[in-house]
């Protein structure tokens, strides 16, 4: 059975500090500081895959737009895009790299205006603070 880790972003940590990263999603022009569970010690500017965690404040169907993470440096606060696979409490949302969002538990945190959170959908994510990294394994071969 598919698995959320199962569609992971891949990039390069070009920075760590004390329990954070800069993380490079591959394809983009992002910086994104994530933090983790433990001070950094893998693989510096070398392609990674990683699951990049983050809950949501709130989420929105939203009927049109593109798929982007703002802002482009530094914590994510909002992540817009696609989403590919939902687990229960938890969705990948694709924005330019794919995010394991979990879901608000309050129903009045999300927003079903342009139709329902499916596989599929086009969602806005206004996210806590807090997005993490988790490293996946050795590094992997691409650009």
């Amino acid at each position: 059975m598919p698995s959320l880790t199962d569609l992971p972003a891949r990039g390069r940590v070009s920075e760590k500090r004390d329990r954070a990263v800069v993380f490079k999603p591959t394809g983009t022009t992002y910086e994104l500081l994530l933090e983790t569970s433990a001070p950094y010690d893998g693989p510096m500017n070398v392609p990674v895959e990683a699951i990049l965690r983050a809950t949501a404040r709130k989420v929105y169907t939203v009927p049109a737009g593109g798929n982007f993470v703002a802002p482009i440096f530094g914590p994510p606060r909002t992540i817009q895009g696609r989403v590919k696979r939902m687990e229960g409490n938890q969705m990948v949302v694709h924005a330019g790299t794919s995010f394991v969002i979990e879901l608000p538990n309050r129903d009045s945190a999300i927003d079903l205006n342009n139709g329902s959170v499916m596989v599929g959908s086009l969602v806005n994510v206004s996210a806590q603070p807090g997005a993490t990294l988790e490293l996946l394994g050795a590094p992997t071969t691409m650009d």
